[in-house]
């Protein structure tokens, strides 16, 4: 049992810490319709750590490297020609790609591969987590002091702009933020399930709230739910954790959809 709970902690305490970023980020992700950019980010971590792997840098200056180039190219692409949701499919498809083949000719990634796709808490351990803690906290201070501005962009930009916001500063900061979120979670779901960890929660919170501010909560909750209840679940089905925590979270939706539509159904037989 105690070592267990040695392997097991350090995971739950970075897990944990993630879902204060989870929730408010995933949020602000839906309210401004930029579902895709959490993949694309998420893909674009693969090639990063491919190219860590080649220059035999640390794992986390190249993740981090792809995801400001990553910024700077959509930065760059965006025109009102181009929708943005094709641009961004274009991105992800492209570096997700280039990472798988950019890793076939590093034989010393490849046996920790299915860790890139996939996530593996359980790798975490206590020396790590001050500098996790350090750069969460940066984040959330960001997003703080820029919280309000960012609400009026993702519900009216028109509005808001009129009201002084600027909005290209506003979206260069999300996406700035949303490129720090992904060299952090990594670690936690990997590559390919990035995006949900972001959106599952937030899409769970909006079918009980009823405002900006409860869907926060309530996404931070479901969120905290998943990671721990997934976490724990991992290490007692020897499976993955980056799996287990989004599998997880799918079910917490599902359960809750489910039983608002028959609550929903019972209401409207008994008028």
């Amino acid at each position: 049992m105690t070592e267990w709970l040695q392997l097991l902690l350090p995971a739950w305490t970075m897990g944990s810490l993630l879902v204060f970023l989870t929730a408010p980020l995933g949020c602000l992700m839906l309210w401004r319709r930029m579902s895709f950019f959490a993949d694309t980010m998420a893909h674009g971590t693969l090639l990063g750590v491919a190219v860590a792997g080649a220059l035999s840098l640390p794992l986390w200056f190249g993740v981090t490297l792809l995801a400001l180039l990553l910024v700077g190219i959509l930065w760059v692409l965006h025109d009102p020609r181009l929708p943005n949701d094709a641009l961004l499919a274009l991105c992800s498809a492209t570096l997700l790609c280039s990472g798988l083949l950019f890793i076939q000719y590093l034989p010393s990634l490849r046996p920790e591969l299915l860790s890139y796709l996939f996530g593996d808490l359980l790798t975490i351990n206590w020396d790590e987590l001050p500098i996790f803690i350090v750069v969460i906290g940066f984040a959330l201070t960001i997003l703080y002091r820029y919280w309000q501005p960012q609400i009026q962009i993702a519900i009216d930009p028109d509005i808001a702009i009129s009201e002084g916001v600027n909005a290209k500063w506003q979206r260069l900061i999300f996406m700035l933020l949303l490129a720090l979120f992904t060299v952090l979670a990594l670690r936690a779901v990997g590559s390919l399930l990035m995006g949900a960890l972001l959106v599952i929660p937030a899409l769970t919170a909006r079918l009980v709230a009823h405002s900006p501010k409860q869907m926060v909560i309530w996404a931070f909750v479901f969120a905290q739910l998943g990671v721990s209840v997934g976490l724990w679940s991992s290490a007692g089905l020897n499976i993955a954790t980056g799996l287990s925590i989004v599998l997880c979270m799918s079910i917490l939706f599902g359960g809750i959809f489910l039983f608002q539509k028959i609550k929903a159904k019972r209401q409207t037989h008994s008028i």
